[in-house]
């Protein structure tokens, strides 16, 4: 038995794809730990792993600003709060390690610098996990969102390589806590966070299938692009009773969500609901935050706080959405047309990956209103062809996805090339 350590950072979207990893590890014998915040513990202690809890770094203070959900001022505050939870999380993890010894892998985002900080002072592998296309951000293929990103596609592909090499726009952010730490803890620090702290040798896993996103010639060459996780804590919450009533009793609704992160959801509730009354639609509205529902709301629409998208969106009739990847990926299990109302951070992609492939709409949050977003999601209710690739997708989902043995032997196999863990700490 080998122990594995997750390292994830993040909202839901961002850590059940390392539940649904450690599942999988737990399965195959080994013990897996994972270290974040503590609103996380009950979801990955009901998956069988072990979970360590730190303090958050002002993540949860960072979450309710609004100026998270922009897309350049959320990426400066996304890494200087990485920065912050630099120094909680290697506390947390050497506390984990005094007593349950030190690991054999670490799993963890690109992000996450204590994982390639641990690598360098202890010589324990980190595999980097990649959730969604964007993470690689190609120069052959640049993902919308990023800055400057429309200019950046007019360029030749050898220049736009040689801005990405040198150009990290970000790194100002959080490199002074690299700095700080790896002194801390007896570790070089790099010059240059992309150049010498990129993809880790041991190996880099892509949580996404090639039918979303192709593989890319500047892709690392260790890397497994495998599939999406498709993880929603579905065997350990049901639907809620109010719930199920609520779709045996009438026709399919609209699932309407901005994410479980987002306390700034007010406005796109109060235009969804005036889309629903136009359309005369049903409708579930989503949010961990009751306070951003309107009031009064009529008996067609039903708010609730969560429901599993795998159990919630076979019975619905189109799929409303911020364009988180693990969002996406249940909408593209159901075979829903998806209208990606697209904030910051991998978001804009995605909408435009699914808009490319037939099977939804997107438009920014800043434009979501009620003129624009009428015949958007009218297109969603009635236009067959998209209804039809939907349904396609679905099957590619469903027909192509690769054997979750492929995966957890390839993170096994990562162990067993580092060789044991005493050798190498």
């Amino acid at each position: 038995m080998s122990k594995v350590v997750l390292l994830p950072h993040g909202t839901a979207g961002d850590v059940l794809p390392y539940v649904f990893l450690g599942r999988r590890l737990v399965e195959r014998g080994h013990q897996v730990t994972m270290i974040w915040i503590e609103s996380f513990r009950a979801a990955a202690e009901r998956a069988g792993l072990q979970y360590v809890a730190m303090d958050d770094g002002g993540f949860e203070e960072m979450l309710q600003n609004p100026a998270v959900w922009h897309p350049h001022e959320g990426l400066k505050l996304g890494f200087a709060c990485a920065g912050r939870c630099l120094e909680p999380r290697l506390k947390a993890f050497f506390e984990d390690m005094e007593s349950n010894g030190a690991p054999d892998l670490l799993l963890a985002p690109r992000s996450n610098y204590a994982a390639r900080l641990l690598r360098e002072k202890l010589g324990v592998p980190f595999v980097s996990v990649v959730i969604y296309p964007m993470g690689f951000v190609s120069a052959y293929e640049v993902p919308a969102g990023i800055l400057a990103a429309g200019l950046l596609r007019l360029l030749p592909v050898f220049v736009r390589k040689l801005i990405f090499a040198t150009v990290s726009p970000y790194d100002r952010y959080v490199m002074p806590y690299v700095k700080e730490s790896c002194l801390a803890h007896g570790v070089v620090p790099p010059r240059k966070l992309n150049r010498e702290w990129g993809y880790p040798p041991e190996g880099v896993l892509a949580l996404f299938p090639s039918w979303y996103g192709r593989p890319q010639p500047d892709w690392p060459k260790n890397c497994l692009q495998w599939d999406f996780p498709m993880e929603d804590l579905s065997m350990e919450k049901p639907l809620p009773a109010e719930l199920s009533e609520f779709l045996d009793a009438g026709e399919k609704p609209v699932v309407f969500t901005l994410g479980t992160g987002n306390h700034h959801t007010l406005h796109f509730f109060t235009t969804a609901l005036e889309l629903c009354s136009r359309l005369g639609c049903r409708a579930v509205f989503l949010t961990r935050d009751p306070t951003q529902i309107p009031e009064g709301l009529p008996a067609t629409v039903l708010a609730v706080k969560y429901a599993a998208f795998s159990a919630l969106l076979p019975r619905s009739r189109a799929f409303v959405h911020h364009g988180g990847i693990g969002t996406l990926a249940l909408g593209c299990r159901a075979g829903l047309p998806q209208f990606v109302v697209h904030m910051a951070c991998d978001q804009p992609d995605n909408g435009e990956r699914l808009e490319k492939m037939g099977v939804g709409v997107t438009l920014d949050v800043r434009r979501f209103n009620v003129e624009r977003a009428l015949p958007l999601l009218r297109r969603c209710l009635e236009d067959d062809g998209m209804r039809r690739k939907a349904e396609a997708c679905a099957r590619l989902s469903h027909e192509q996805r690769m054997p979750e043995s492929v995966l957890v032997g390839w993170l096994e196999d990562r162990m067993r090339k580092a060789g044991p863990v005493h050798q190498r700490v």
